[in-house]
């Protein structure tokens, strides 16, 4: 009987000191952030970005009526709504310094508005999703500086990054309030970018 409590000890002396051994190889071998930081985005193996299925559960920053680049975002001259979303890990980091970390990611989700329905007779409401837009922040884009800008159409296929040139990067690099994004319009975040003296004065 003794000789089996001591091997049962030993067994359990030895399982122990296994599993201590495999905590501290754990521990001593940390993840990398530089080589696998966290992402909400993922690209495809041709370079697309998928399409950001969960966005609405993310940060909503703010929503704007008419806040268009030209008529043609307006069909038939009527304005439309837009809500924009940023991924929570990038929003808690802004918080912090006033900046935009890499793998930010910006949702703009355009909708139709109505004016009747149900008991709402004058004001306005937000519709079905016409369009979706998406900025990113990454550093492996270094033939746009840094950063990103997708548009998806309506099967939400992956998309490609919008060319280099386009009027997107050139407005949001003259018009951002804080590096390449429309801070100015988010505002809960403008007191953070002025406290962390990071906001760009807009005309």
């Amino acid at each position: 009987m003794r000789r089996l409590q001591d091997l049962s000890r030993g067994t359990h002396a030895g399982v122990v000191t296994a599993l201590a051994a495999a905590m501290l190889s754990l521990g001593a071998a940390p993840r990398d952030p530089e080589r696998t930081p966290p992402s909400d985005y993922r690209f495809t193996a041709d370079h697309r970005l998928e399409f950001p299925v969960d966005y609405r559960e993310w940060i909503f920053l703010s929503a704007g009526r008419g806040m268009t680049y030209g008529a043609s975002a307006n069909p038939n001259g009527s304005p439309l709504f837009d809500n924009v979303f940023v991924n929570p890990r990038a929003y808690r980091e802004f918080l912090k310094n006033g900046r935009w970390p890499d793998r930010t990611v910006f949702v703009l989700e355009t909708r139709k508005a109505a004016t009747e329905g149900s008991i709402n007779k004058g004001g306005q409401f937000q519709k079905e999703v016409v369009g979706i837009e998406v900025e990113i922040k990454d550093r492996r884009l270094q033939e746009t500086e840094g950063w990103g800008f997708f548009e998806f159409d309506g099967d939400r296929k992956p998309a490609r990054q919008v060319a280099k040139g386009a009027s997107c990067y050139t407005c949001h690099a003259a018009h951002g309030a804080v590096e390449q994004t429309f801070v100015q319009f988010y505002p809960t975040l403008i007191p953070v970018a002025m406290k962390h003296a990071t906001f760009k004065p807009q005309p």
